[in-house]
């Protein structure tokens, strides 16, 4: 989606450019000023408006996280059981 909101921003950038609203870039260097002005449109739009998408993967990230804490705690207590039983075997 970001990337999409970015190829959007370039086009429009592409565009007033092409309309001399926005100057065009030194030499051969227009594309690369078009594409800078695509980052600087998409940048701040992006950051309103993928709020919610980026909330729902926080999230995700979160529960993730979260799981593989869950799993080293028990493998951890399951390291620590085996260990016991062991020394009391050899004690």
């Amino acid at each position: 989606m970001r990337f999409g909101l970015f190829v959007a921003c370039f086009l429009l950038a592409l565009g007033l450019n092409y309309l001399g609203v926005v100057p065009a870039g030194i030499g051969d260097s227009n594309v690369l000023w078009v594409a800078l002005l695509g980052l600087l449109f998409s940048a701040p739009l992006s950051w309103v408006l993928l709020r919610k998408q980026r909330a729902a993967m926080s999230e995700q990230v979160v529960q993730r996280v979260d799981r593989a804490k869950e799993r080293l705690a028990a493998n951890r207590t399951q390291e620590d059981g085996a260990d016991d039983a062991a020394r009391a075997a050899h004690g």
